[in-house]
C-alpha cells in the first residue's frame, strides 16, 4: 500500500456504536463518537438514514460536523455517510427512508459536500418500473444525467446498492452508465468517484452468497466447492453470479469504484469473499461492516436469531451486523488472505478511496 502502510482502519459503513443509533442525527454526540473510536482504534465513516422531513436538521448536523472537525475536535471521525434515500428495494432501510428528492432537495444535499457528505446510497436502477420509487414526483424530475454530475462536482460519490431483480443485464449496464457519467463529470472530490454498498447484497445474483441458517450451514461446504472458486476469474464471473456483481467487479478492477465487502462471515460466505476481493484487487476492495451495535437503527426495533448475529427487522429482513472491524480482520485472515492484503481491506484502501490522507487531521488513532 506504499504510502498508506500506517494507516489505521476505517469503518467504511456502519450504523451505531454502543447505544448510539447514528440515524438520530440529532441526539448523536460526536464528541463521544470519536473517543469511542479511539478507543476501538479507528475511523469511522457513520451511515445514515434520512427521513424527508428531516432534510434541514441533517443539514444542521452536517454543519455541525464540519465545524466541529474545523477545530481538531473529531480527528477519528472521517466523514458522514447516507444509506439512501434513492433506493429501488428498500431491503432492510426503513421504508420511510426512502423516497426520490426533487431538484431542490438533491441541490441541498449535493451542497454538502465541501460540509463532509462522503456519499450516498443510490440504486442505478431507481428509476426502473420495478422500482418502489418509479411513481413518485422526484423520480420523474430528476435522472442519472443530471443527479451525477451534480454530486461529483460537490465532491460526493454515488454508492450503489439496494438494486431490484427485475432485469440484472438493464441493471449492470446502468451500473456501467453511472460510472461512466461520474468519470465524465467534473469532480471536487479526492479520491475514487464512485463506491458501492455491500457486494453480493440486495442485487439480483445467480449464486447462493450467504448461509446464515443450521441447515444451510449444513449444505455450506458442497454448495461452495460446486463454485470452484480457483477458476472464478473476471471473465466468466458474469456466467457464475450475475452480470450486476460481474460489472461492479469489472469496473472496481479497472480502479474505477472503490467496491465494498463484508467479511462478517454473515452478510456473505468468507469464501466468497476472499475470492471477490482476490478479482478485484487489495487497493480496489474496502471491508464494511453495517454494525450496529444496540437493537434499534432508524427508527425500527431490532431483534437477533439464533442462528446468526445479524440484526433483523419486524418482517424478517436482514437490517445490520453486528461484528466489529477487528473481527472482520480477523475472519479475512482466516481465509489466507495476508497481513498486508488485510491491511488494505481495512484500511488502506479506504483512506485511498476518500481521499482521507490529505486531511490534516486525521492522524493514527491513541486511546
Amino acid at each position: 500500500m506504499g504510502s498508506y502502510s500506517e494507516v489505521p482502519p476505517v469503518e467504511v459503513h456502519c450504523h451505531g456504536f454502543g447505544d448510539v443509533d447514528f440515524s438520530d442525527f440529532t441526539k448523536v454526540d460526536l464528541a463521544r463518537l470519536d473517543t469511542w473510536c479511539a478507543r476501538e482504534g479507528v475511523l469511522s465513516l457513520p451511515t445514515m438514514y434520512l427521513h424527508r422531513d428531516h432534510l434541514t436538521e441533517f443539514e444542521d448536523f452536517v454543519h455541525e460536523y464540519d465545524r466541529m472537525r474545523g477545530e481538531g475536535l473529531l480527528p477519528h471521525v472521517a466523514g458522514i455517510a447516507l444509506e439512501g434515500p434513492l433506493l429501488a428495494s428498500h431491503g432492510g432501510t426503513p421504508a420511510a427512508t426512502v423516497w426520490a428528492p426533487n431538484r431542490y432537495e438533491w441541490e441541498r444535499l449535493a451542497a454538502l459536500g465541501p460540509y463532509g457528505l462522503k456519499y450516498t446510497v443510490l440504486s442505478p436502477d431507481a428509476f426502473s418500473p420495478a422500482s418502489e420509487l418509479s411513481d413518485e414526483p422526484g423520480a420523474r424530475d430528476t435522472g442519472f444525467g443530471w443527479i451525477v454530475p451534480l454530486l461529483a462536482a460537490h465532491g460526493i460519490r454515488p454508492a450503489l446498492g439496494h438494486f431490484t431483480r427485475a432485469d440484472p443485464a438493464a441493471i449492470a449496464a446502468l451500473v456501467d452508465e453511472i460510472v461512466e457519467l461520474a468519470w465524465q463529470s467534473e469532480w471536487a472530490g479526492d479520491g475514487v468517484r464512485v463506491v458501492t454498498d455491500h457486494l453480493f447484497n440486495d442485487m439480483p445474483l445467480t449464486i447462493r452468497h450467504a448461509f446464515r441458517s443450521s441447515r444451510a450451514r449444513a449444505e455450506r461446504d458442497t454448495v461452495i466447492a460446486s463454485y470452484d472458486l480457483p477458476s472464478w476469474s473476471l471473465d466468466t464471473i458474469a456466467e457464475i453470479a450475475g452480470p450486476v456483481p460481474a460489472a461492479i467487479m469489472r469496473q472496481a478492477a479497472a480502479g474505477r469504484i472503490g467496491a465494498c465487502v463484508n467479511f462478517d462471515g454473515e452478510h456473505v460466505d468468507l469464501a466468497i469473499a476472499a475470492r471477490a476481493v482476490q478479482l478485484m484487487g487489495m487497493d480496489n476492495s474496502m471491508m464494511m461492516t453495517d454494525r450496529c451495535d444496540s437493537a434499534r437503527l432508524g427508527g425500527q426495533d431490532l431483534y437477533h436469531v439464533v442462528d446468526n448475529g445479524l440484526w433483523y427487522q419486524e418482517d424478517g429482513i436482514v437490517a445490520a451486523g453486528s461484528v466489529p472491524l477487528a473481527r472482520q480482520q480477523a475472519n479475512a485472515l482466516s481465509q489466507g488472505l495476508s497481513a498486508t492484503d488485510v491491511h488494505a481491506l481495512a484500511g488502506g484502501t479506504a483512506h485511498r478511496v476518500f481521499g482521507l490522507s490529505a486531511r490534516s487531521d486525521l492522524r493514527l488513532p491513541t486511546v
